[in-house]
């Protein structure tokens, strides 16, 4: 039950990034706003968290900033796997992977304060 929870919070976040991102915007209603969140934390799952461990370095130079790049670059990588996600430039997947950030570990935060009380 809890992923779909989460599945939701991230196609919500999805659709937070597309309402104020003028560079992204998902073709369809709401199924293809989760077609587009599951799709987007399979890939960050799989090839996201290989890309994070080889650049470990970069990341801790950075102060962690340079996630946010990776979360950009897959992002972009969901764009380009599915014809229901249009991103225009690398700026627009990456102040959309910022919002999208925000808004799932608040919604992760929130679901957790919930299932502990």
């Amino acid at each position: 039950m809890r992923i779909f929870i989460r599945w939701g919070i991230l196609a919500l976040a999805v659709w937070a990034a597309t309402a104020l991102i003028p560079g992204i915007k998902v073709h369809g209603g709401a199924w293809s706003y989760l077609w587009v969140a599951l799709l987007f934390s399979v890939i960050n799952t799989v090839l996201g968290s290989l890309i994070k461990i080889l650049t470990l370095p970069a990341v801790i130079l950075s102060a962690g900033l340079f996630l946010w790049v990776i979360n950009a670059a897959m992002l972009e990588l969901t764009a380009r796997w599915s014809k229901s996600l249009t991103i225009t430039s690398f700026w627009s997947a990456l102040f959309a992977s910022a919002i999208i950030s925000v808004i799932t570990s608040v919604g992760q935060k929130i679901t957790l304060r919930t299932r502990n009380n």
